[in-house]
């Protein structure tokens, strides 16, 4: 069975990808992001490099199965995302995965270093909430429900800081410290 079956999605809008299981923490934060707007995706392990007949075949197919937005996160080389732009037309967001070795900088190098002519739009390292949030503002750009959504999630997040502040001035810094 699929993740999109799994998931009872017809026509995912976004493709989550990873070259690794031991991505999937850090992925699941894209997932996560995009059920909050209510956003259809597929979530899929794929590896560019251990097998990429199956690579080629998803990439080349995915518009056609109504994919709008891949979200690629990878780490240490980081091939990934580069080649889905390379094979896919839309477009394609690459999350640099934190690494041991060099704690990620690798993987961000890897992402955000694609050669003219294949973008890939690069976000912080272990960003996948912030890919997801881009994937959305991507897709909203004709869809003003979405567009509200996003609006909405701003300022959630403007009432989270507003309440924090809140809470500083009336405990102090010490007592606000203490309850974190």
């Amino acid at each position: 069975m699929t993740e999109r079956e799994r998931h009872g999605v017809e026509m995912a809008k976004v493709g989550i990808l990873m070259g690794s299981d031991s991505d999937l923490e850090i992925m699941s934060k894209a997932a996560k992001m995009l059920e909050d707007f209510g956003i259809d995706y597929e979530m899929n392990v794929i590896s560019a490099h251990r097998e990429p007949d199956v690579f080629v075949e998803y990439a080349k197919t995915a518009k056609d199965r109504g994919i709008d937005v891949i979200i690629a996160g990878a780490g240490g080389a980081a091939h990934l995302p580069g080649m889905c732009a390379a094979i896919f037309p839309l477009p394609v967001i690459g999350v640099p995965i934190h690494t041991k070795s060099l704690g990620g900088v690798d993987s961000l190098y890897s992402i955000v270093q694609m050669p003219s002519g294949i973008p890939v739009a690069t976000v912080a390292i272990n960003g996948a909430a912030n890919a997801a949030i881009l994937a959305a503002k991507m897709l909203s750009i004709s869809d003003t429900a979405l567009q509200d959504k996003l609006a909405a999630y701003k300022e959630g997040l403007k009432d989270q800081v507003v309440a924090k502040d809140e809470k500083l001035n009336k405990l102090g810094y010490a007592a606000y410290l203490e309850q974190m």
